[in-house]
């Protein structure tokens, strides 16, 4: 299985809609070959979302960008976003919930 751990800045104040955004859609991930999909908001930080994420394999992952409502929420979200991104990729070993 294939983890992505990312972390999104957003501008000042829109943290929570970046969050309604990327939950808005989650129903039709599952069918697209996602284990696991956890937003969450930074304690220590009013502008960063952490994003957990386990997929079936990282074609499946690749493919979930190419969704229209993938697609939409990319575009709905920008406009609020720095722009600073990180991200790590790794093999899951296991774990509960997986």
């Amino acid at each position: 299985m294939y983890g992505y751990i990312g972390s999104i800045k957003t501008k000042p104040g829109r943290r929570d809609d970046v969050v309604s955004i990327l939950l808005a859609g989650v129903e039709g991930l599952r069918n697209a070959g996602c284990h696991l999909y956890v937003v969450g908001s930074a304690h220590a930080d009013d502008n960063t979302i952490w994003v957990n994420e386990v997929w079936e394999s990282k074609s499946h992952h690749d493919a979930s960008l190419q969704l229209p409502e993938t697609k939409a929420a990319i575009t709905q979200a920008m406009p609020m976003l720095t722009g600073e991104f990180t991200s790590q990729e790794f093999t899951v070993q296991g774990g509960v919930g997986v």
